[in-house]
């Protein structure tokens, strides 16, 4: 065998053997659609549960079923956005004492590993910035599922939840002991980009 053909050969087997994220496929988060939602709840005064979620957010992450470790995610929230349902407490919130909208107009979150746990079960690790504070986190997803839609596309849907120590993230002001967590859920469905 001649020395220009050894060399594909070989070349052929390195790509073939070697994991690869140019496998993985992009998928841009439906919010247009109000196909993904960002939803949180913590205890009020240990009696009951406030509930609430952010309205405006954007995202995109990219997914290899067969190497499910390359998959990245990131997303974006506008923290003006908040709506727990009642505008006098959402003002509230938007202050200095809570999100401090005016400073911290934007959350964020951007992914640094992800490992299969089990059958379409995740760990999915990564840095969330809130109120000015970045700190490694890591989410339990689960893969709800994937499939064509109607309209000729193709989409992929993952859940997780994570709870959060707000004075983690410098928010300390007082709501009781029972209430230093807010316990965030994470509802994503994506919509998978055409390759270029």
């Amino acid at each position: 065998m001649s020395l220009p053909k050894i060399l594909i050969s070989l070349g052929l087997m390195l790509c073939l053997g070697l994991p690869s994220s140019s496998f993985a496929r992009d998928y841009v988060i439906d919010t247009q659609g109000m196909h993904a939602s960002i939803q949180f709840k913590i205890q009020h005064l240990g009696y009951s549960w406030l509930t609430g979620r952010f309205d405006d957010f954007d995202g995109k992450f990219s997914f290899d079923k067969k190497h499910p470790e390359n998959a990245r995610i990131e997303i974006t929230v506008q923290t003006t956005s908040i709506n727990s349902n009642h505008a006098e407490r959402d003002k509230h919130l938007r202050e200095a004492n809570f999100l401090d909208v005016k400073t911290y107009p934007q959350a964020s979150f951007v992914s640094t590993a992800f490992s299969e746990v089990d059958k379409d079960q995740f760990a999915l690790e990564g840095l969330l910035t809130l109120h000015g504070v970045s700190k490694p986190i890591t989410m339990q997803v689960k893969q709800v599922g994937a499939g064509r839609d109607p309209w000729g596309g193709y989409r992929r849907g993952f859940e997780g939840k994570l709870d959060i120590v707000l004075a983690d993230y410098d928010m300390t002001y007082g709501l009781g002991f029972k209430s230093r967590k807010l316990e965030l859920s994470i509802f994503l469905e994506g919509i998978r980009q055409k390759k270029k």
